[in-house]
């Protein structure tokens, strides 16, 4: 394995390069540029994922049942091993048996060992606050069987903030600087819990930042220009990196799991080697020899674990044409790997691996306070194992190149990216199966549409174009002509939305906004509660900036192409860059 990398103000990266801007500090480089683009925070992911949390949560509760039972007798003074001879079971059952009487133990927090090591786990979580600054999430939608969806970022942190991060991050030059977010991916389990669907972020993806506040109080203003979105970490904590995804996608996120460099390293090691695949030999370095992840291996299938496992996930030089959108493909076959290795079980009825797994887990992750406890993480690890392998789908948000300054970077693609986000947000499977879901109606208005008073602003601009002219008076025709007689324009707000959106300041209103939103065609999956708000108010978004009914692909369930959706009983095996094969 190749040692650590540095990484420099300007350099190549395959097709894409990078330039420092002094006004998006560290956005040229992070934890994937050290070198190769740190696949780092991928790694997160695979401590974050299904699969990862998982194992976590079931090994909490090994160590000390592997101590206190392995020793107990039954009620006649007989051994436990000796009554087993009188009732022959596999060693697999018993070892399960094991684990879940341990994993009782544990999680009622039972006295003695077990106890002690219970809060032992808990002491090694480290915990943060999912913020979103001034703003409030927006409540979620339950399916008619009353059941709601689960959304959890995953973050991969650059920091390198101890030795171990240092060693394994390289880049001396960011040694105490704050981190970046380098991996980001969200992961939606559906509100039946058929189905699991992941998208990842590429750490290039230009966005405005929205207003955040870091734990100690200061507080970062909303961007006026485009920012890198690995740049949220460190304008707030991960609290403003769920902010700005929230702001982007409308997707309401329920928790945040991060991960660093050592962590991913002691996860890996924990799991006991994840198989990947390439088509050639590679040997990721940078240019002239230098950067790159140091990932060493010949064609074929390898195991990776601890060290290896953080250059795979972090391999941008070598794999494909060399940019973050190639590693993210890789980053995706990990974790469909991971799962499928976890799944097997054989790391799951080994008492002394669960509890390698946990203590790793537990020290490896930082969580929101939602997941603050060992028992939380196995109650989530719970509905994550509900889902079956062939249900789970990795995906990248739809995005197209920069150009100018931008050159290299990317933004998300019009339509396409929108698409993948209202699947999401209305738990549309992106394997395009059938699901059982049962779609929400809108409820009924609590007065007659002639009652409702609506007020519509043209929300139009976008970062290129200004406000089309008179969209507002259209939509606000539009809507007396379905019988809102109180309908008005706000002509002073014509602040840009990326889409439209219907916002409420409170229960007794969704009923009217959601009536406002079926006279237009409009998702109710858009129409939301905002303290923003004193009343219903319309934005006319850039998504319709023509004339004519809301361009919304009605029923359409399909994941757009350019997502490079990966099926999780998909075992690809990433192409070689020639220029990186040895």
């Amino acid at each position: 394995m190749g040692g650590p990398v540095g990484r420099s103000s300007t350099h190549g990266e395959g097709t894409r390069s990078r330039v420092r801007h002094a006004d998006r500090p560290g956005g040229d480089e992070g934890l994937y540029e050290n070198g190769d683009g740190d696949g780092g925070g991928r790694t997160h992911r695979e401590s974050g994922d299904g699969g990862a949390g998982e194992p976590a949560a079931n090994a909490a509760g090994d160590g000390p049942g592997r101590r206190a039972g392995s020793r107990g007798r039954n009620s006649r003074g007989r051994s436990a091993r000796s009554s087993s001879r009188r009732a022959p079971k596999s060693g697999k059952r018993r070892a399960l048996r094991w684990v879940s009487s341990a994993l009782a133990l544990l999680i009622l927090g039972a006295g003695g060992a077990g106890y002690l090591y219970y809060e032992h786990l808990n002491g090694n979580i480290k915990k943060g606050d999912l913020t979103l600054g001034d703003r409030q999430m927006a409540d979620h939608k339950a399916n008619a069987a009353g059941q709601t969806p689960l959304n959890i970022l995953l973050i991969g942190s650059d920091a390198r903030d101890s030795a171990e991060n240092q060693k394994l991050g390289g880049a001396k030059e960011t040694f105490g600087s704050p981190p970046l977010a380098d991996v980001q991916m969200l992961l939606h389990l559906s509100a039946d819990r058929s189905n699991l669907s992941v998208v990842s972020m590429p750490r290039d993806t230009m966005l405005k930042m929205p207003k955040c506040t870091a734990p100690d109080g200061e507080v970062f203003p909303a961007s006026t220009v485009d920012v890198q979105t690995n740049q949220s970490l460190r304008r707030g904590g991960p609290g403003c990196t769920v902010a700005a995804w929230y702001e982007l996608t409308g997707i309401r996120i329920d928790h945040f799991m991060m991960i660093d460099f050592a962590g991913v390293v002691s996860m890996a090691d924990a799991i006991g080697g994840v198989p990947v695949c390439v088509d050639a030999n590679i040997h990721s370095r940078g240019a002239n020899g230098r950067g790159g992840s140091g990932l060493k291996l010949e064609k074929g299938t390898h195991s990776v674990q601890g060290e290896q496992a953080l250059q795979w996930l972090r391999t941008r030089y070598g794999f494909e044409d060399g940019s973050d959108l190639a590693r993210a493909k890789a980053q995706h076959q990990y974790m469909n790997s991971m799962v499928r290795q976890l799944r097997k079980g054989t790391k799951l009825t080994d008492p002394a691996k669960l509890m390698n797994l946990a203590e790793a887990a537990t020290t490896a992750l930082t969580v929101d306070k939602g997941l603050d406890t060992v028992k939380k993480l196995y109650d989530l690890a719970e509905e994550l194992k509900k889902v079956p392998t062939k249900r789970i789908t990795m995906s990248t948000m739809p995005n197209v190149y920069g150009t100018g300054d931008n050159a290299g970077r990317v933004y998300p693609k019009a339509g396409d990216a929108e698409q993948l986000f209202r699947m999401v947000r209305e738990d549309m499977p992106l394997d395009g199966k059938a699901s059982k879901r049962k779609k929400v109606e809108p409820k009924d208005p609590s007065a007659p549409v002639g009652e409702i008073a609506v007020a519509v602003r043209n929300g139009t601009a976008t970062d290129a174009l200004g406000p089309v002219s008179g969209r507002a008076g259209d939509v606000e025709k539009l809507l007396k002509e379905s019988g809102f007689a109180k309908a008005t324009v706000d002509p002073d707000n014509v602040a840009g939305s990326t889409r439209t959106s219907i916002l409420y300041p409170s229960a007794d209103l969704e009923g009217d906004a959601q009536a406002v939103a079926k006279a237009l065609g409009v998702p109710v999956s858009q129409v939301k509660r905002s303290t923003d708000v004193s009343g219903i108010s319309l934005a006319v978004g850039a998504d319709w900036r023509e004339d004519g009914a809301y361009p919304v692909s009605k029923g359409t369930e399909k994941t757009p192409e350019s997502a490079g959706a990966q099926n999780g009983e998909e075992e690809g095996c990433m192409k070689v860059d020639p220029k990186y094969s040895w």
